[in-house]
């Protein structure tokens, strides 16, 4: 009676992992299937190891399109395209930015003058702290010449954003 009931069981376990054996799937570019005929047709690749779960998405809604004759306002063909401002709007924009940029350029001239000070040709006056320190005084000078290439590099692109305005 062992013999038959561990049959059984053994049978029941089999069956019910048949059961729970999921169809081969098919990798056809993004896309899975598990139809067999149309993934062969397709030149689909079986996937191996491992279970595939594919959620479905929503798809996309559908563009309408409005026929050529329509009386429907065309829209813009581009999408990042930028609404139309009326003239007078755009040219106190471009003052308002002109003001900003040469307000920004006087300040970047003052800093660069200021570095320049500092900077004194290439010998900067010494701290109490770099006289016992030359380390420290080869790295000051060196930040105050980066400063002054990058208060130069600024002053050139906002002269060229004002040049870009006219």
């Amino acid at each position: 009676m062992k013999k038959i009931s561990l049959g059984i069981l053994f049978l029941a376990t089999w069956c019910a992992s048949v059961g729970h054996a999921q169809e081969k799937v098919y990798r056809c570019g993004n896309e899975y299937t598990n139809a067999t005929g149309a993934a062969k047709r397709q030149g689909c690749r079986a996937v191996e190891g491992g279970n595939v779960t594919v959620i479905q998405g929503s798809s996309p809604a559908p563009v309408s399109r409005a026929p050529a004759n329509s009386t429907a306002p065309k829209q813009a063909s581009s999408a990042t395209a930028a609404p139309r401002v009326a003239n007078t709007a755009q040219r106190d924009r471009d003052a308002d930015a002109r003001t900003i940029l040469e307000a920004e350029l006087r300040k970047s001239q003052e800093r660069l003058t200021a570095l320049q000070e500092e900077y004194n040709g290439g010998t900067p006056v010494r701290t109490a702290l770099e006289l016992r320190n030359p380390q420290g005084y080869a790295e000051r000078t060196a930040e105050i010449k980066a400063n002054m290439e990058r208060a130069e590099a600024d002053i050139e692109g906002i002269q060229r954003e004002i040049n870009r305005l006219r």
